[in-house]
């Protein structure tokens, strides 16, 4: 079945929920540990992002064009170009790096779960392809994750439409430079630049390799990736989102801790849901007794 046939019998629905920072309002957050199972709370940063993250974001490039003559090796220790996944299909692309100890594995998580609702075969209809920033980073560590997620996934049969590369820097920055993906090297635990502070993003690409949308955080709505594809599959390119970040940071050796700057927008973002969910149902019930007295007033007029 075709991605515009999906688009005939109909969307695979489901609520997305966010996780954010906005990156022009002031930060009041505790930062916490983002290790599954292992959170906590870290220290109060102020009302200022903290200055690695002022240079790192999401800039985004619509209708750019990735850079498909970049070398890269994939999962299974073959040199391959970027251009290798593109011109029948459109893709998924996601950057992180394996060994990331907080967001990248939420971001991914985010992905596969919202990918599981949509009624699309990868390798058929699409292409997953995730590309590590860490040119330390070997094919093992690639195939060993791309293991984990396509189990995840459910449905090994697909595992052709799921590449997951490494590459050195000269590649990484020209895909990276071409997404508007901004990313710094930060000292790890034991000191060395051994981490990256990073914002969160997916991006769905045309098959000719041309950015068509982004979206933004480690949730996705399966309906906007559906839709998304559904238009980069006809070369359509999409509109700028609302730039919310999610940032992955750096571990502190002063508090023994990883910092991750979203931990507590989260109950802020739940509390605002609330509160607009609870203003929409009041005006819809307002409009309904509205309704009522018209009908009313027609009828016995």
């Amino acid at each position: 079945m075709s991605i515009r046939s999906v688009l005939r019998t109909g969307l695979a629905v489901a609520a997305g929920a966010l996780l954010l920072v906005p990156v022009t309002a002031s930060v009041r957050v505790a930062a916490q540990v983002a290790a599954y199972g292992e959170k906590q709370a870290g220290e109060n940063q102020g009302d200022q992002l903290p200055k690695v993250l002022q240079q790192v974001g999401i800039a985004q490039h619509l209708n750019g064009q990735l850079p498909l003559d970049a070398p890269f090796v994939d999962d299974l220790n073959h040199p391959v170009h970027l251009g290798d996944y593109f011109g029948k299909h459109p893709a998924v692309l996601a950057i992180v790096y394996y060994n990331c100890p907080m967001l990248c594995s939420e971001e991914l998580d985010g992905l596969t779960s919202s990918l599981e609702m949509v009624h699309l075969t990868p390798g058929k209809d699409f292409d997953i392809v995730v590309v590590s920033i860490d040119p330390s980073e070997t094919p093992e560590m690639a195939a060993h994750y791309k293991a984990r997620y396509i189990k995840r996934y459910g449905k090994p049969e697909t595992a052709a439409g799921w590449h997951f590369l490494t590459g050195q820097k000269p590649a990484i920055d020209a895909l990276t430079s071409a997404v508007g993906f901004g990313y710094m090297r930060v000292p790890g635990p034991d000191g060395t630049l051994s981490q990256f502070a990073h914002a969160s993003a997916i991006q769905i690409v045309t098959p000719q390799g041309k950015l068509a949308q982004y979206y933004l955080g480690v949730e996705y709505s399966p309906k906007d990736i559906l839709l998304g594809l559904i238009d980069a599959s006809g070369n359509k390119i999409g509109s700028p989102v609302a730039n919310i970040l999610t940032y992955c940071y750096h571990y502190d050796p002063q508090t023994n801790k990883h910092s991750l700057i979203v931990a507590r927008v989260v109950q802020f973002g739940g509390m605002v849901t609330l509160a607009g969910l609870g203003g929409f149902m009041f005006l819809m019930f307002r409009q309904d007794l509205k309704l009522g007295r018209d009908h009313d007033l027609i009828k016995n007029g």
